[in-house]
């Protein structure tokens, strides 16, 4: 079926409020015209409809990718934003929406609605350090060290494994997300950020692509928020716009954010005997994840040139020179580790059965 014709049948569905269907047929339809912009805004508009709101910002995301000047992909986005309370952002792409569609009062009404929400944030988080009082504090309502996975406190749970397994850890002013993808073009990877919502993109020719969206258990500051894509993995480091431990990667309502700032000189700090937090060896948190990233499992030619590697690295002087001579004088079909074997004499080649050795001329 051709993806005009997935198009309005899509279009169809969503009249007739079968939004899933409706996220469905853009689906098909994208996967067959992957650079339509408007395909991308529509299905973020049945995101909505679903609830999907994460889904919806990286549908409008990548539409206003595709076409800076779509008004609708803007919308779209904004109306997402504000359901997932994410106001700032919500009006940034308002307003740039507006700026393109200047007779739509819908930007108008939905600018207003972010500007209130901006209000009633800053009156109310002040408003909850002073109302917190030590009855309302556990002692160890935080782990003392810094966990390493966000399994388990996801407010979304996938029945289907990952394609990237992805581990976080934190520091009090950011939190540096790994997402383990080896071998991925920088090109391939798109990653935006929300005021608390993190978005990672990676498309690779011919395979489905990985979509991770999740909404952050706290608030970042995109602007100082930047990723490296590296040859084993994708570093992501975000930015807190305030010092909260994050006792998972992501939002749930049922975990309230203990807040670290400053309080006033007229109310006391609670204390609670023996509970001293643990310093925490941040260094050796990294160590941990390089470790695992280095033991990983490999396969094929792979493991065979780490597993020769391991060997030379950890050998003595003559182990490394018979290595070297053997596999040098053999033109690579022998690799000896006995110097007293091969020290004395030339290293002829011996190539695998059913194969002939041939000197070539230059």
């Amino acid at each position: 079926m051709a993806s005009s014709d997935l198009e309005r049948k899509a279009k169809e569905a969503f009249i007739d409020d079968h939004f899933e269907l409706a996220v469905d047929l853009y689906t098909q339809a994208i996967a067959l015209s992957p650079t339509a912009a408007e395909l991308f805004a529509d299905r973020a508009q049945a995101n909505i409809k679903l609830r999907n709101f994460t889904e919806a910002v990286a549908d409008a995301n990548k539409a206003i990718e595709l076409d800076h000047s779509m008004a609708k992909a803007y919308l779209r986005k904004g109306v997402a934003c504000i359901k997932l309370e994410e106001y700032q952002t919500a009006k940034a792409a308002l307003e740039t929406g507006a700026s393109l569609a200047p007779g739509d009062s819908r930007f108008t009404k939905f600018i207003k609605e972010c500007d209130e929400g901006i209000a009633e944030e800053a009156a109310e988080f002040p408003k909850q350090l002073v109302d917190k009082a030590p009855s309302d504090v556990t002692p160890n309502i935080l782990p003392s060290v810094v966990g390493l996975s966000s399994q388990g406190t996801a407010t979304i749970v996938s029945t289907t494994k990952p394609k990237y397994r992805h581990e976080f850890y934190q520091k009090p002013e950011e939190v540096v997300v790994t997402i383990f993808a080896k071998g991925i073009p920088a090109n391939n990877v798109v990653v935006d950020f929300g005021e608390q919502i993190l978005s990672v993109t990676i498309e690779l020719p011919g395979e489905e692509a990985y979509h991770f969206q999740p909404r952050l258990f706290g608030k970042i500051i995109p602007a100082k928020c930047r990723y490296n894509v590296m040859s084993t993995k994708i570093e992501i480091r975000l930015a807190k716009a305030d010092s909260a431990h994050w006792t998972s990667l992501e939002f749930n309502r049922d975990i309230a954010v203990v807040q670290q700032a400053s309080v006033s000189s007229g109310i006391e700090k609670p204390a609670y005997p023996s509970s001293k937090p643990k310093r925490v060896d941040w260094d050796k948190l990294e160590a941990q994840m390089k470790k695992e990233e280095k033991d990983e499992k490999l396969d094929g030619d792979a493991a065979l040139n780490k597993f020769f590697r391991d060997i030379y690295h950890d050998a003595d002087e003559d182990t490394r020179r018979a290595m070297s001579k053997s596999f040098v004088e053999s033109n690579g079909t022998v690799l000896s580790t006995n110097w007293k074997e091969v020290g004395g004499k030339k290293v002829e080649g011996s190539p695998p059965d059913g194969m002939e050795l041939k000197k070539w001329e230059y």
